[in-house]
């Protein structure tokens, strides 16, 4: 694409050499003269005078001298945008491959790429447009949207529900049964998980994440969401729209989370738990069963507690090792005193 094409793409301004051709995409750092990239801040701007791009994102009234540029709203979503232009991928070619399993009553639409080693059962559904990629599993009765890619293994189990342009990872598995058993007469007495999943449009699952289904509900992901790599989601979870949860959170089972939550890495959620719309929680927060985390609220730390009140817990905790020092040097002068 051309800076100019670029540019009415975004609907920029465009300014220096317009019909320059760009292939990729970079860092300020990095980037070539055939590279986009952009640049948000003091610090990004002062770089950008070194950088060797093609063309640079900047916000709207900042000028470069002597640079291609794009002066938009706002330059990293800009360069969101035009990333999707410029690194347009090519998809695997739409058929069954040979080695492929396809049960004769499942519903495969046109333009569907199924790969090496796909196995597609019985009722199964796999809407237009679909990658497939090798040794994904779609199960009985299971339905897969349109638009969507399933990266090499992984495993819809029967049932379940994925809507359209979901983006799943290798190895994500949705549908697996909820750890849920009965303690009676000395032994562990396994639960019925008869439930089912279902995952919204534009949700995005890292690699080797897992969704349970529903014990003998449902448990659900909400449009938009995006889930890191090594992620579980237990029975009966309800994940609303737009959350963001990054690498080894682990949601325990029935917890409801609200729309535009964020949640950081190595968060562990206790069962029954309700987080409410647009709370974060900062990463290795711990939330005990049955606990509440209000509209908005920032939580932090094991267990979580507000931010505020977290902050003062730790300033206080710091003083620990400088009086643990005391302590020992104070022992010391009564051992010499004694002795």
């Amino acid at each position: 694409m051309t800076v100019e094409e670029i540019a009415r793409r975004l609907g920029g301004r465009a300014s220096g050499n317009m019909k320059c051709e760009i292939r990729g995409i970079a860092g300020l750092e990095s980037a070539g003269p055939e590279d986009i990239t952009f640049a948000e801040g003091e610090r990004s701007l002062a770089a950008a005078a070194s950088s060797q791009a093609g063309c640079i994102l900047v916000a709207e009234g900042v000028t470069l001298e002597g640079r291609t540029t794009i002066a938009v709203a706002r330059p990293k979503l800009a360069f969101v945008r035009a990333a999707e232009g410029v690194l347009r991928a090519t998809p695997p070619p739409p058929g069954i491959h040979p080695t492929a399993l396809v049960a004769p009553n499942a519903h495969v639409a046109p333009g569907v790429s199924v790969g090496p080693y796909v196995t597609v059962e019985q009722n199964a559904s796999v809407g237009p447009g679909t990658q497939l990629a090798a040794g994904v599993c779609v199960g009985a009765g299971s339905k897969v949207g349109a638009h969507c890619v399933l990266y090499p293994r992984v495993t819809i189990y029967p049932g379940a529900r994925i809507g359209n342009r979901v983006i799943l990872h290798a190895g994500v598995v949705v549908g697996s049964d909820g750890f849920g058993y009965v303690f009676a007469d000395g032994r562990h007495n396994k639960f019925p998980q008869v439930g089912q999943v279902i995952i919204e449009d534009d949700v995005e699952i890292g690699s080797n994440s897992t969704v349970d289904r529903g014990s003998l509900g449902v448990t659900s992901i909400g449009q938009g969401t995006k889930i890191d790599n090594l992620v579980q989601v237990a029975h009966n979870v309800k994940i609303g729209r737009h959350c963001v949860i990054a690498s080894q959170t682990g949601i325990s089972g029935s917890v409801e989370i609200g729309d535009y939550v964020v949640m950081g890495g190595q968060v562990g959620i206790g069962d029954h738990v309700r987080i409410e719309e647009g709370a974060i929680l900062g990463g290795g927060a711990g939330i005990l069963p049955g606990k509440i985390v209000r509209k908005g609220e920032i939580v932090w730390g094991r267990p979580g507690r507000p931010l505020a009140e977290f902050k003062k817990m730790y300033a206080h905790l710091s003083h620990l090792p400088s009086l643990a020092q005391k302590v020992k040097e104070l022992a010391r002068q009564i051992q010499q005193r004694t002795e």
